[in-house]
């Protein structure tokens, strides 16, 4: 999607932070009524993450049981574009807003589907100062690198920290 372009971290972290999160309540109001039961709606990227380095965009998981993946995954269609550099499959479907402020970027999987992961990795992030650190650095690293290198990097990042917390 934007693999010519490069990795820059907000200038101003603290707005940055702001208007993610003011953009997660909004997102979030709205999605609740149009959305099953079983949905939960979660901000999970670095802007929810307490000290964590941001570029500034919001990632938005939306966890569902598997029965109502088809018709949620068809209301965030009718609402968002799709995230046309994502993969697609039964159980995971990404959007993405590049033109909300700030961008935003939504990931639908089925609750327990192996794509149901993002809320895993925040919450391993807000329970460990360190491994904040250690993803503020990797993400300092690659400061000016080419988006695809800073994210083959914190897909690295990400595994690792799966494997040592949930697997």
């Amino acid at each position: 999607m934007d693999g010519d372009a490069t990795f820059s971290l907000a200038n101003d972290q603290g707005r940055a932070r702001r208007a993610a999160e003011a953009l997660f309540a909004s997102v979030r109001r709205d999605l609740v009524p149009i959305l099953p039961a079983s949905a939960e709606v979660l901000h999970v990227g670095a802007t929810a993450i307490p000290g964590c380095l941001t570029k500034g965009d919001l990632d938005v998981a939306v966890r569902v049981d598997a029965d109502d993946f088809p018709s949620v995954e068809a209301t965030l269609a009718a609402r968002f574009p799709r995230n046309a550099g994502s993969i697609r499959t039964t159980d995971f479907a990404a959007f993405a807003d590049a033109g909300a402020s700030p961008a935003l970027g939504i990931q639908v999987t089925t609750r327990g589907g192996d794509f149901d992961v993002l809320h895993c990795f925040a919450a391993a992030l807000r329970a460990d100062s360190t491994l904040v650190a250690g993803y503020n650095a990797l993400k300092i690293r690659c400061e000016g690198a080419p988006m695809d290198a800073y994210r083959a990097a914190k897909d690295v990042f990400i595994a690792d920290v799966l494997r040592s917390r949930f697997l």
